[in-house]
């Protein structure tokens, strides 16, 4: 994938404010149609379906034993031995070089999964593609997993073969990887090594993740050819290393949200104590955990992903493709007061400023410091990749000196820190996506503690690797969010596009 362009001053002569909108129009299309013509995959026309179908394949009876053990939650239930497939695999089975599962959110983007399904089973097997509205990814791990670890402890060799070389494809869009990583990061503290690698079928409307790693921004016309390209990759790809991050929140208990799939609620919070906590603490709190990948954020960029959402999900006709999804995205963006702010009594009420203080751990200190928030800033994003809102990159290629002058380091999805930046109003973030400029930058980070309080602001949006939710405040205790680095790094498969 080729690197976004330099970032460029906003204040540059010659650039005309009347052609903005047009270029910006003609990048985006072209970007679009190139990655969908690359995704078409003239070299998947080449590629043998029997021999594909070959290095992928697991034996009959090892696929029954992970299909049973999933279906009856019980990983034993796999070592019992089915007729039929024992028929099958009567000569001495061979492990397959590349073994795949592939999950599919067919809920995601363009809604294709349906039609991907029947593909990938064609391709591969059915007991190796599994539909998420009926196989989790954490029953895949407890369950499918465990089954062919216990065979191989009974000293199956295929089994622990198959095991070892075990890799996974993901249909969908960020979330949706996002989740199948976390599930199966739980396999390093486990101690249940190797974990899997992980590639991507990009289903979803931004598909950063799937940017970021080489497997293209958008599901391409010719998806048939495509689908076969991309699980040719996947057996062979180069296996990277991916940050991820370990999100906290502590909030005063009563207050009820409805929280992402990633977001799980915990008996405890993992509050950092080295950071004294100023004012009075509730009695009780309600806490939540979860992993990210690419980003959280807090304001206007999430309200508009918030309403998103839930269109989608209440009129899921409207979302057909990845065009209607950026014109219903769009429409949002306008519609939320992120560009014509609906007048209220105190116009600094508006920025984040009011509600937030933010404590922050350089790299290699262990320190927590506080850093100042911007008074124009509406939304902030803490970034590991530099893929962000189908494919922009607002933090921007920074130049030595000004890493230097500013302390920072140059950003990679494996280096330890965040970047946080700041966008302002809705027309200061669109000269940012079409990297006119550089979002605010705030600062680099290892950990980061957002501290929320209410008063004339009842609630904010946040959200995690494209997953909106709507936050309560109160106006006499604080809510607090701290992230870290999980200890752990996340395993994926380069496309090399």
């Amino acid at each position: 994938m080729e690197p976004p362009a330099s970032p460029r001053d906003a204040m540059r002569g010659g650039i005309q404010s009347t052609a903005i909108p047009s270029d910006a129009t003609r990048v985006e299309a072209r970007s679009s149609v190139v990655e969908s013509i690359r995704g078409c995959g003239l070299t998947g026309l080449q590629i043998d379906k029997e021999e594909l179908r070959q290095r992928l394949i697991m034996p009959k009876y090892l696929r029954v034993a992970m299909r049973n053990s999933i279906r009856f939650q019980d990983s034993d239930r796999g070592l019992e031995k089915d007729p039929l497939s024992v028929a099958e695999d009567a000569e001495t089975p061979q492990t397959p070089e590349s073994p795949l599962v592939v999950f599919i959110n067919s809920r995601s983007g363009g809604r294709h999964g349906s039609e991907l399904k029947l593909r990938l089973q064609q391709l591969i097997a059915d007991e190796q593609v599994f539909e998420l509205k009926d196989v989790k990814p954490h029953e895949f791990v407890q369950y499918g997993l465990a089954c062919l670890e216990k065979l191989a402890s009974a000293g199956d060799q295929c089994a622990d073969e198959t095991r070892t070389r075990m890799r996974v494809m993901v249909a969908g869009g960020d979330g949706t990887v996002g989740w199948v990583l976390g599930c199966l990061g739980e396999l390093n503290s486990q101690g249940r090594e190797p974990v899997p690698p992980v590639g991507i079928i990009p289903l979803g409307t931004g598909n950063d993740l799937s940017r970021s790693f080489g497997w293209g921004g958008s599901f391409p016309f010719s998806w048939k050819s495509a689908v076969k390209r991309s699980l040719d990759k996947a057996t062979s790809g180069r296996v990277v290393r991916l940050d991820s991050w370990d999100l906290s929140m502590s909030m005063p208990f009563g207050e009820t949200i409805e929280p992402p799939h990633s977001l799980k609620q915990t008996e405890d919070c993992c509050l950092d104590q080295s950071l004294e906590i100023k004012g009075e603490m509730p009695d009780k709190t309600s806490c939540f955990r979860g992993v990210f990948y690419n980003y959280f954020s807090i304001g206007m960029d999430a309200q508009v992903a918030y309403g998103f959402h839930h269109l989608r999900n209440d009129k899921p006709y409207l979302a057909n493709g990845p065009i209607a999804n950026k014109i219903l995205y769009s429409g949002f963006t306008c519609t939320q007061g992120w560009f014509f702010t609906h007048c209220i009594s105190e116009p600094s009420l508006r920025g984040l400023k009011n509600i937030l203080r933010i404590h922050i751990k350089k790299m290699d200190s262990s320190e927590w410091e506080q850093i100042r928030i911007p008074s124009s800033v509406r939304a902030i994003v803490a970034l590991n990749l530099q893929s962000y809102a189908s494919g922009r990159n607002p933090w921007g290629n920074l130049k030595p000196g000004y890493l230097e002058k500013r302390g920072f380091v140059e950003a990679h999805p494996d280096d330890g820190v965040l970047e946080i930046f700041g966008l302002k109003e809705g027309w200061h973030a669109s000269f940012v996506m079409v990297e006119l400029i550089s979002a605010k930058h705030i600062a680099q980070a290892a950990a980061i503690r957002f501290e929320f309080r209410g008063g004339e602001w009842q609630r904010a949006y946040m959200q995690m690797d494209g997953e909106p939710w709507k936050q309560p405040l109160n106006k006499d205790f604080s809510t607090f969010i701290e992230i870290k680095r999980v200890p752990f790094q996340s395993v994926m498969i380069h496309g090399d596009d």
